[in-house]
């Protein structure tokens, strides 16, 4: 299936302060150079908070990572989890077609589609409310015909229960997900036939629908401000309350501890709500971190490495060369180099190994880039009015 982006798109795209701030953090966990290893999460978050991957997301996303616009273009149009165009504000329905489903009564679950929601694939329902669309296998044979709706499987679907659940997520309401026909997991229909000692140890829900009602994000659009759970297995719903943004000291400890508790410091003790020193660090672990390290590295100074090149304080003649002509330098790397006084192809060109070291070192968050990419065999070309490979693509407009 041809995936492109839609051609209607929003003119701009910004994340949450708090969904920015997990971002940074996911990209903290990856070694200098490695930053575009964080595409795929942080195109997930963009897709969380708008609904759909726009254009000015993919973008934005790129230039947190240094990353040309195509490269993250590329993941996002490779893989079925990103939505290129609008889909329904409540939730987008992604019916299994493949073998074990297609047997099962998967057709008739695409004929409720149609019925319910729209004649045709990603075509809104009258109210915007839901789309849908035919994928391949999702993995749950054992469960099958299956839907995901939004993050979350609903198996062992009948067309009839199936017509259910639209009508309540077009009410406003969120069905609860896993099997629908009363099974705990995938055990036979009938019951455990060997170890039936485990059946006594079933708890209301499996692991995965657990963790599904206890997060309450089905359908959620995410803006950064839901506090996770820290360790949902602890409960398991036996005594399960659902987290509310000013939870009673009798609800849960753990997500209470999560909403109520103060961030804890080196020396903390115990926090009000009863937790422990180890449940505090658990807690200001989980929190997204507002000043990781990538981020951190950018506001304090350069290591004394290499040897600084010329630099300017302006672009000659009030015009700075196009650098992103050469390849590995995105929109933002280029707004560091000029914060760093370099605006010319011949400036970079000229740059010898010890001033190559002196930048690479300085490009922080995308360290070694100019090694990595060669700019300076490429600065060469450009400035004697030849071209490369890649800049002949940037001109024709193939790299975004």
């Amino acid at each position: 299936m041809l995936r492109r982006l839609h051609p209607e798109q929003p003119e701009s795209f910004a994340f949450t302060p708090e969904n920015k701030a997990w971002a940074e953090a996911q990209i903290a966990k990856y070694p200098e150079g490695r930053q575009a290893s964080a595409i795929i999460p942080l195109l997930w978050r963009a897709q969380e908070q708008e609904g759909w991957l726009t254009k000015p997301a993919i973008e934005a996303v790129a230039d947190m990572l240094g990353m040309a616009y195509m490269r993250a273009l590329e993941v996002a149009s490779f893989y079925f989890m990103f939505q290129l165009q609008p889909v329904g504000q409540v939730a987008h329905i992604q019916i299994c077609g493949t073998t074990s489903c297609m047997i099962c009564g998967a057709e008739d679950l695409i004929g409720v589609c149609k019925e319910k929601i729209a004649p045709n694939p990603f075509e809104l329902s009258s109210d915007g409310k839901l789309s849908w669309e035919e994928v391949e296998c999702l993995g749950a044979c054992a469960n099958a015909p299956m839907a995901q709706i939004g993050k979350d499987y609903y198996e062992d679907l009948t067309a009839a229960r199936f017509a259910e659940i639209l009508d309540e997520l077009a009410a406003g309401k969120v069905p609860v997900p896993g099997p629908q026909n009363g099974r705990f997991a995938s055990e036979p229909e009938g019951g455990l036939t060997t170890l039936k000692e485990f059946e006594s140890g079933h708890t209301k829900y499996n692991a995965s629908v657990q963790l599904a009602t206890d997060l309450g994000d089905t359908v959620k659009r995410i803006d950064g401000t839901e506090v996770p759970l820290l360790a949902p297995w602890r409960d398991k719903g036996a005594n399960h309350k659902p987290t509310k943004p000013n939870a009673a000291a009798g609800d849960d400890p753990v997500t209470s501890a999560a909403k109520t508790a103060p961030k804890p410091k080196a020396e903390d003790t115990p926090d009000k709500t009863g937790g422990s020193k180890s449940e505090a660090k658990a807690e200001e672990k989980a929190r997204p971190k507002r000043e990781p390290a990538a981020e951190t590295d950018e506001t304090t100074a350069a290591v004394p490495t290499g040897t600084k090149p010329e630099s300017l304080s302006a672009p000659r003649d009030g015009a700075a060369d196009d650098l992103k002509m050469i390849k590995g330098v995105g929109p933002k790397l280029e707004e560091l180099l000029h914060s760093l006084g370099f605006f010319h192809f011949d400036q970079i060109a000229g740059w010898t190994a010890e001033e190559v070291a002196w930048v690479d070192e300085n490009l922080k968050g995308f360290k070694g880039r100019v090694s990595r990419d060669n700019w300076v065999d490429q600065a060469q070309t450009l400035a004697e009015g030849g071209s490369t490979e890649f800049s002949d693509k940037v001109k024709k407009g193939d790299v975004y």
